[in-house]
């Protein structure tokens, strides 16, 4: 990856490496690196089983310092909801990060560049990468900038067919919700499935995900946020 398009993601995240090549890494699936064994470096599952751990921490004492009353039970439901494969892949769409992975051509062709795991994956190994670089302080931040943000809303995605589900039979009892599959796409054996959520026949919320129920999930979040965000009924 040429030295603008590394530039361009640290400014987008608002950090700037040391080290590039660590920045370098964390963006190299091990499918890419495969099929680029001459290059330098190694791919990022090790900077994401690193940035696993550093956001497990750094989470845990963001909410315990918040939620000074909050019930053990209760911290890591709330940390679960934040952390999940789902949230990640969405606060990586977020800073635009599927955009600069380094994907194998076989990977790439099968959908990989849109597959919450590796997303999420490589979120996480930025990271392990930012506090390799920059130290635990560094890497707080990141994860307060563009993990621990709109939490109220992300802890709804933990449960958001329910929660949507609770939310339609209070506000609107006489108009159904619908779950629609409206596309797929890739292989068999890596497929995306788009879905989307309707009440009372008008579309809310669209999501994709890996699995049927998992585009669900999002379109729920997604029609949630909407909901959350009238004053008036459909």
């Amino acid at each position: 990856m040429g030295r603008r398009k590394l530039k361009e993601l640290q400014e987008r995240i608002g950090y700037r490496f040391q080290r590039e090549e660590l920045l370098h890494q964390a963006l190299s699936h091990s499918s890419y690196v495969n099929e680029h064994r001459q290059e330098a470096g190694g791919d990022n599952e090790r900077l994401e089983f690193l940035g696993d751990a550093v956001l497990e921490l750094s989470s845990s004492e963001f909410l315990y310092l918040e939620y000074p009353e909050m019930p053990e039970g209760d911290m890591t439901k709330l940390r679960a909801s934040l952390v999940c494969e789902p949230t990640l892949a969405m606060c990586a769409r977020e800073m635009n990060l599927p955009d600069y992975l380094l994907l194998g051509k076989g990977e790439e062709h099968t959908g990989g560049r849109f597959r919450d795991s590796i997303v999420s994956d490589a979120l996480e190994a930025l990271l392990g990468a930012i506090y390799l670089d920059g130290g635990f302080a560094s890497a707080k931040e990141f994860v307060k900038k563009w993990i621990l943000t709109d939490i109220e809303h992300k802890k709804l995605f933990y449960d958001s067919k329910t929660i949507l589900q609770e939310m339609a039979q209070r506000d609107y009892r006489d108009q159904e919700v619908s779950y629609v599959l409206v596309g797929e796409e890739g292989p068999d054996h890596a497929k995306q499935f788009i879905a989307e959520v309707r009440i009372g026949g008008k579309t809310l919320g669209r999501g994709r995900g890996s699995t049927k129920k998992g585009a669900e999930q999002e379109a729920a979040y997604r029609a949630i946020i909407l909901l959350k965000g009238k004053d008036t009924c459909i």
